[in-house]
């Protein structure tokens, strides 16, 4: 089948090998075939000429804490592996030591600690160190802030702090913190984060330390509040069998709105431009009249990333930092098996094989 839009679709995306199928109750050809050995006389070994040919990242949307945007030519393998590292290894700064000194609200020390954790703040990690246990604090691996409300009561009868946000946390600067960070005061991303609602006479006076660290060791530390990718959809429309004019407006209707358009004549056609809004809901396939009209693909290797910042990254700034991160994976198990081989060589160098023994064992000795 081909599509019979006019094709805003670069034309390899057209090709079936790319394509993983969605059927009613099913998905086909999920797994990619484009390796040595799979398809008679081509070759398909590695290459990283084709790899920097077929890879692109395209920005597709961009707001002021979420951004929208397509990576295209990886196996699902490597978009997981950025999604997870987007998610739970990425650095953030965080609350992680509370120290009450009197907290006369409804609320618990202990759940009011957790709430404070939550808070997301606007300081950039590359300035601190991690503080491993057992670690000294001090003004390179260690933020504290002070919170301190008091709710009372107005001459008037109003009633003053009523509500604790995050905007009172009060950055209380260390060591050479103060001429590190400038005019750029260290505060919750979002200052109308309300932790607790006090009465009047109620007390909150506590010390908060903020340190580095990853999602994966307390959600606390992602830098994001959501990661997910999507495969990108494709219609395909069987010219062999169109879809009859007196049915176009509903078969339009089992697609995401502006995906299938309609022509005055009654022909449909798929509009391309918005084919990425389509949320492969398979209505389609319910309508016995459909049958044989359409094929739902999606493919394979083009990813669509929706990323929503949660801390002091922009949105643009999330994917470039997971990058760095994966480098740093990929550059310590080169270190590791270029030690592993280093190490077998010089054992080969050093060891001697005897023959085997009466049952057959072989020992190894050093000469």
């Amino acid at each position: 089948m081909a599509s019979s839009s006019s094709s805003r679709l670069p034309p390899s995306v057209f090709n079936p090998r790319r394509h993983v199928g969605v059927h009613a109750e099913r998905v086909s050809d999920v797994s990619s075939t484009e390796f040595p050995g799979h398809y008679p006389g081509e070759d398909h070994t590695w290459s990283l000429a084709r790899f920097k040919e077929n890879l692109k990242v395209s920005v597709k949307r961009l707001s002021q804490r979420s951004i929208e945007f397509d990576l295209v030519g990886v196996d699902a393998s490597i978009a997981n592996a950025f999604r997870r590292i987007l998610i739970a290894e990425v650095p953030t700064i965080a609350i992680e030591d509370v120290y009450v000194w009197n907290n006369t609200s409804v609320i618990h020390d202990e759940v009011l600690a957790q709430r404070l954790g939550l808070i997301p703040l606007n300081v950039d990690p590359a300035l601190f160190e991690f503080r491993l246990p057992g670690d000294i604090p001090y003004d390179r691996n260690t933020l504290v802030f002070q919170l301190v409300v008091e709710c009372s009561r107005g001459k008037k009868g109003e009633i003053i702090n009523e509500y604790v946000t995050s905007g009172d946390l009060k950055w209380i600067p260390q060591g050479e913190q103060e001429s590190v960070f400038g005019d750029m005061v260290p505060a919750a991303t979002n200052k109308d984060i309300v932790l607790a609602k006090l009465r009047p006479g109620q007390v909150i006076n506590m010390e908060l330390h903020a340190i580095k660290g990853v999602g994966k060791e307390h959600a606390k530390w992602s830098p994001v509040a959501t990661a997910t990718y999507r495969l990108h959809p494709l219609i395909l429309l069987n010219p062999s069998k169109p879809v009859p004019p007196k049915l176009a407006q509903k078969f339009a209707s089992c697609f995401s709105p502006g995906v299938v358009k309609v022509g005055s004549n009654g022909e449909v056609s798929v509009d391309e431009r918005h084919l990425r809004k389509e949320t492969m809901s398979r209505e389609v396939l319910r309508h016995t009249e459909f049958e044989g009209c359409v094929e739902l693909k999606r493919i394979r290797d083009w990813f669509i990333f929706s990323v929503e910042s949660e801390g002091p990254y922009a949105p643009e700034a999330l994917f470039p930092e997971a990058i760095k991160v994966m480098r740093g994976k990929i550059a310590s198990i080169r270190a590791a098996a270029e030690a592993l081989l280093a190490d077998s060589q010089d054992l080969g160098r050093n060891t001697v094989v005897a023959g085997p023994d009466a049952d057959g064992d072989v020992a190894m000795g050093t000469s």
